[in-house]
Parts: C-alpha cells; sequence; structure tokens
C-alpha cells in the first residue's frame, strides 16, 4: 500500500466509514428509516388527520399544507387546507397575512409525513406564533399514525 497515492487512501477509508455506517443502519433492523422520518421536538400541540380533518371543516382552525406545488399536484389538497409553499422567503410575511382575519383561530400545518410540519412548528413557535399545531401523520403517514389518503379523507384537486 506504499505505492498508493495520499489521496487515493483517503478515499479508501472514506469508502470503508460508508461501509462501516451503512452495516450500523442495516443492523439496527431498518434503523434508517427511523433517522429519515426523525421529527424534531416541538412546543406546538399535535393533532391526528381526523381531528384536524373536522376542526377545519367547522372553521375552527387554519389548515395549512405547507407541501411543495408538485406535491399538490400529485395528491390533491386535504379538503379545507391552503397550500402554503414552506420553502417560499416569505412564508411567514405571508402566513400572518393570510390569518389575519381571525387571528385567534389555531393554525395546523400539515405536510407529506411529519417532518416538515415538525419543523416549521418549532420555526413559528420562537417566532412568537403561539397557536401553531401540527399534523405528524401527514398525508402519506407516519409513525403518528396512517395519515390523511389511508384514513381516506377528501381531498380537492389542486388549481395551480
Amino acid at each position: 500500500m506504499d505505492d498508493v497515492s495520499p489521496r487515493h487512501r483517503q478515499v479508501a477509508l472514506s469508502r470503508r466509514r460508508l461501509g462501516l455506517i451503512g452495516l450500523a443502519l442495516l443492523g439496527t433492523g431498518g434503523g434508517w428509516w427511523a433517522l429519515y422520518r426523525y421529527r424534531p421536538p416541538h412546543d406546538a400541540g399535535l393533532l391526528s388527520v381526523a381531528e384536524a380533518h373536522g376542526l377545519s371543516r367547522a372553521g375552527a382552525l387554519w389548515l395549512i399544507d405547507i407541501r411543495t406545488p408538485a406535491e399538490w399536484r400529485r395528491t390533491g389538497l386535504p379538503e379545507g387546507a391552503v397550500p402554503l409553499d414552506m420553502r417560499r422567503d416569505d412564508f411567514e410575511a405571508a402566513l400572518r397575512q393570510l390569518v389575519a382575519g381571525d387571528p385567534e383561530r389555531p393554525i395546523a400545518l400539515i405536510c407529506a409525513g411529519g417532518v416538515r410540519s415538525a419543523r416549521l412548528s418549532r420555526r413559528l413557535v420562537a417566532a412568537g406564533f403561539d397557536r401553531i399545531r401540527d399534523v405528524p401523520e401527514g398525508l402519506y403517514g407516519s409513525s403518528a399514525g396512517p395519515g390523511w389518503l389511508a384514513s381516506q379523507l377528501p381531498v380537492t384537486p389542486w388549481e395551480g
């Protein structure tokens, strides 16, 4: 191995490390999926998809779908949800403007599987939003539950 360049040696070590990490994750019985589905803790309340649907339908909360337009196009929107792409630079300002007509109504965030809604809930609580709720099941389900689609709750086409 003396005739191998230092750069080649470094690449070989990196590959070995990646292999060991891969074996460790395989040894956890699919623990990689748990890492992918990790939802950061936050101070927002949690709602099931059924609760979010019922409260939204009754006009008791704002249901905000924070996914992307491509995702809205693919699945449609949860019935009663307002699409607001969380990647917008002016997301917080747009959300404040949206709820200005009824600022006392709680805001529930929903995404595909609960990861983005948890992260955004945390950010919004830190920014002073005090009525944030998270729907951790999302549209596709997560460890929190089966999700909007599997629960056969209604969706509406996105007219983007």
